[in-house]
């Protein structure tokens, strides 16, 4: 199963600067339990799929809220000459395909 398959939002956001934020959300317990169990969103998963040290990757769970923050560095410093996505609103499709 994907994570496309049972989210039910998945979105990326600037968290200053140099810090990018990936946020999956879902619409009950069982899916929110089913992806945190699945151990597929670990630093370690999320640093190859994104190319950065998983030492420099935070993945913070908030189950009250049935979600999962993640946190990594930018590669290249919001608006500087080379970046593509000033906002960081369009690095979350990478976790669509994370199969779970």
């Amino acid at each position: 199963m994907k994570l496309k398959e049972i989210s039910q939002i998945v979105r990326s956001k600037n968290a200053g600067p140099r810090t990018l934020t990936l946020d999956i959300m879902f619409a009950d317990d069982g899916h929110y339990e089913l992806a945190r169990r699945s151990g597929a969103i670990n630093a370690a998963a999320i640093g190859a799929l994104y190319d950065t040290p998983a030492e420099q990757v935070r993945v913070i769970e908030y189950p009250l809220c049935r979600a999962i923050k993640i946190a990594l560095p930018r590669k290249i410093t919001a608006g500087d000459p080379g970046d593509a996505d000033v906002y960081g609103a369009q690095q979350h499709a990478r976790l669509f395909e994370v199969e779970l």
